[in-house]
This record gives structure tokens, sequence and C-alpha cells, in this order.
């Protein structure tokens, strides 16, 4: 029987759309995949999934993430984290709790994180006894957190960086029917990074850091041609922002990111109806 997996790309606020169109899989009982693989904010969005809890992820992203114990450019300039990723997980754990038992007898879960060593991605599998440590190092986002989480003989940073849609692994993992939930529309392309001598300044410590975000661009682009060209063997099905999908990495306008959420339940629902 082939593999069926999911795939949920992060994005910051974007995110917003994914959690739409995982609360519509939830509210039709929907979860015909046998993994599924999340990366930063997508990740905690799978969290969500797997646990069957609907709108905690829009109860986060829409109270939570926009806080300024969360994103808070003065603390930032101060010498602070411009966003507290580690706060955002540990204190929505405690205010929007989820089924831990549920979630760890569902469908396998893995979270990418980008190595700081290798400056190549891993993907580690969502534990019990590993998953803060895993949700807080996949949304580490490098300069904005200040802090690199190290667990399991590593240290991390967030997993966008070496590996935005992991589509490419879930193949690599016998997956030949993978649904992938993007946080732009389709017709996005990642432009190249504009001034490469300050990223070297500011990962200097970091070399291979500085040079995973130098091909950053390239890799997402080829993770989008893989999805629109997959090999024979493999059906892709693409689950993306409309055109007019406003929400930027850093909106907290709950306006706009009640439109996006909208947007998600939308092609959430499309999609269960298309795949019936």
């Amino acid at each position: 029987m082939q593999k069926r997996a999911l795939i949920v790309e992060g994005g910051g606020m974007r995110g917003i759309f994914a959690s739409g169109v995982l609360d519509a899989f939830m509210d039709e009982n929907y979860l015909p995949y046998d993994f599924a693989i999340g990366v930063s904010a997508g990740a905690s969005n799978l969290v969500g999934y797997l646990a069957n809890a609907p709108q905690r992820s829009f109860n986060v992203i829409t109270t939570m993430a926009t806080d300024k114990a969360f994103f808070n450019p003065i603390r930032f300039v101060k010498g602070g984290n411009l966003v507290d990723v580690k706060w955002l997980w540990e204190t929505s754990i405690a205010r929007y709790p989820i089924d831990r038992e549920k979630l760890f007898t569902n469908i396998p879960m893995y979270a990418a994180v980008t190595n700081i060593d290798t400056g190549h991605a891993d993907y580690h599998r969502i534990k019990p006894d590993t998953l803060s440590n895993v949700l807080e190092a996949t949304t580490a986002l490098p300069i904005a957190y200040r802090e690199m989480p190290c667990f399991s003989g590593g240290c991390y940073t967030d997993g966008g960086i070496a590996d935005s849609i992991p589509v490419r692994k879930a193949y690599r993992l016998g997956a030949r029917d993978i649904t992938v939930v993007l946080s732009h529309p389709l017709s996005y392309k990642k432009q190249t990074i504009k001034y490469p001598w300050l990223v070297k300044t500011l990962f200097s410590q970091h070399p291979n850091i500085a040079k995973s975000m130098m091909v950053r661009a390239k890799n997402y682009n080829e993770s989008l041609e893989f999805i629109k060209n997959p090999p024979n063997d493999l059906t892709i099905r693409v689950i993306a922002p409309p055109e007019q999908f406003a929400v930027k990495r850093l909106t907290m306008n709950n306006d706009i990111l009640n439109k996006g959420y909208l947007m998600g339940k939308q092609a959430g629902l499309a999609h269960i109806e298309n795949r019936v």
C-alpha cells in the first residue's frame, strides 16, 4: 500500500492559513495520512491537528502571537528576542492544553530543524520527551530568536532555513501520495538574498548556517519545482492560499488574520470535496 504524507509549511503568521485548512480537516474527521512533517509554524499547526484540538492554532496565533510578550521590537533593540518562541510554546500549552495521548498515538509526526553545525536539515520525530525542544527549535528564527536550542546531541535553528517544504524528504521516506499545505500562493518564488556579505557577518560564528541561508531560495524554488513536476510514481496535492492572501510573516492585524483563516477553511473543505 502506498504511503500518504501531509506536509505543512511554516511562515510565521502566514500559518493562519494552514490552521484554517487543518480545522476544516478536523471538522470532517479527515485524517487519511500515514505520517506528517511540519516546519516552523507548520509543526505547531500539526500538533493541534494530530491532537484533534480544533481552533487551538487559530487561538494561539490570534491571541498569543500578537502579544508583546511574543513579538517585541523594543526588547530586540535592547538585546532580547524579537520573537520569543519558547514563551509562545510554553504559555500556549498552559493556556490551550493538548491531549498528549491522542497526539502520540496518532500518525508519526516529524519536524524539520536546521543543524547549526552542518547547516543541513534534520528531521526529528515528535515524542513525549522531545516535544517542547523540537517545537522550540523548528520555530527558532535566527537573529529574531537569539537562543539556539540544543538537544539529542545537536544545536538547532529554524527548520525553514534548510528545508522549508520537505516534500523530497517525504518522498525519500516512501510517500507516494503527498498533500502539501503552502503558506504562499502557488505563483510565489523566493528571491535570493540581496546582501550576502551581511549574512556572512551575522553568522560568522556559524558559517554553515550562512551557507544554508545563501542557498535557501534555490532550495525553496527547487521544492516548488518538485511539487509542480513530481516523479512519475508520485501524486502531489497542493493546498495554497489564493493570490489575494494578504497575511505576511509578521502581520498582527486580526481582521487580516481572520480573513486568512477563513481562506484556509474554504481551501481545506474544497480539498476534501475534491478527494471524495
